[in-house]
């Protein structure tokens, strides 16, 4: 919410913007947006993350941008760097980075050529009086 406030606050002004996003049922105050949001230092995860996300792009441009999450992991935990697979995992979604997948994808059912599905032999009524009656 916060950067959807700083970057209409030229346009609209923090305090309307405020007062619809409370209309809509999302409640930032006028306070919590200059005292708490602006003034804030940035969190131990925030500025972990900018540390780790240079340390993946550089693995991953190492690596010529082949390796996925669980090799990225890999090469940091050899490089000394301490980080969970699930954070590495969350970081490389972000930029988009994907690991190569070999071979070709498997194709478990293939459409006919005309599009048409088989017709309805039951005509939709599933109800018998005696087994094998359908």
């Amino acid at each position: 919410m916060i950067d959807y406030i700083d970057r209409h606050e030229q346009e609209f002004g923090v305090e309307p913007i405020c007062r619809v996003l409370r209309r809509a049922g999302v409640a930032i105050a006028l306070s919590t947006y200059y005292y708490a949001a602006k003034a804030r230092p940035a969190s131990a995860r925030t500025v972990r993350d900018g540390e780790l996300r240079d340390e993946i792009l550089t693995v991953w441009r190492d690596a010529y941008r082949v390796c996925g999450a669980r090799k990225i992991w890999t090469t940091l935990c050899h490089k000394g760097i301490t980080v969970t697979r699930c954070t590495v995992e969350r970081l490389t979604r972000e930029p988009g980075i994907t690991g190569v997948v070999r071979g070709r994808p498997r194709r478990t059912t293939i459409p006919a050529k005309d599009g048409r599905r088989a017709g309805d032999l039951v005509d939709r009524d599933f109800t018998a009086e005696r087994p094998d009656a359908l």
